[in-house]
């Protein structure tokens, strides 16, 4: 089983469908690194000898952010629009959505789900 960043890619799964699991690796990219590595795409993970698997590793070492690094620095970028207190920052504290979409209705993936209206007994 080859794992990279701290990730188990699936086994019988070509190359360039088994690097998407990484976070920060889609497909393009996937298609890159396996260029960059001079290894086939079409090549399954289960196949992968350790050369290939070390060549992987040094694409992404060398030229990508991904998994820990990208989540930690999407946080930081979070943070430092909620520490600057601009609207975008302020929606991310309240747990709205960011990009200008409505509330009146939908958003209830961000909002959480309905609390429903309390009626007061007679």
């Amino acid at each position: 089983m080859a794992r990279i960043a701290g990730v188990d890619l699936p086994r019988r799964k070509q190359l360039a469908y088994a690097l998407p699991y990484i976070y920060g690796i889609g497909p393009k990219t996937a298609r890159v690194v396996c260029e960059r590595a001079n290894v086939p795409p079409t090549k399954q993970v289960e196949e992968l000898s350790e050369a290939d698997v070390k060549a992987i590793r040094d694409v992404l070492d060398a030229g990508f952010r991904v998994e820990g690094d990208l989540r930690r620095d999407e946080q930081q970028a979070i943070k430092r629009l909620m520490d600057l207190g601009c609207y975008r920052g302020l929606r991310h504290r309240k747990g709205l959505p960011v990009r200008g979409q409505r509330t009146h209705t939908n958003a209830r993936t961000r909002k959480g789900p309905r609390k429903g209206l309390m009626r007061t007994k007679k």
